[in-house]
Formats: C-alpha cells, structure tokens, sequence
C-alpha cells in the first residue's frame, strides 16, 4: 500500500510541473533569440554551446576510461 501511495504522489508532482508548461502560449515571443537570428549570431552562440558540450563528453569519456583502467589494476 506504502508504494501505491508513493507513486501516486510522485505522479502529482509530475504533473504539477508540467503545468507550467501547458500554460505557455505559442504567439510569445522571444525578442533576444529575434535579435541574435537576425544578425546571425545565434550561430555563434549555438557553435559555444556545442564545443562546450563536446569538451565535456570528451572529458566524461577518457575519465571513464581512466577509472576503468585503474580498476582493472586493482583487481
């Protein structure tokens, strides 16, 4: 019984979050993301955000690797 409770209110809170997101309207509009399309800087902005990301995996990957080696030196 103790679970059932638990996921119905985990099922609550889900939905409670996605309220908000219900609630936007499609007609809003946002002038920063105009602006920087206009002027062809969003690429800049969305090439910044990819090579950040790409750094990060890079460094996730050879971290892995790296425990993964110690590990089997370990054993």
């Amino acid at each position: 019984m103790y679970t059932k409770i638990r996921k119905l209110v985990l099922l609550f809170f889900c939905w409670v979050l996605t309220v908000p997101a219900m609630a936007q309207n499609d007609t809003t509009k946002v002038e920063m993301a105009d602006g920087l399309r206009a002027n062809g800087k969003i690429y800049v902005v969305v090439m910044v955000l990819v090579t950040i990301l790409a750094g990060v995996l890079l460094y996730v990957v050879r971290l892995d690797r790296k425990i993964g080696k110690l590990e089997k030196e370990s054993k």
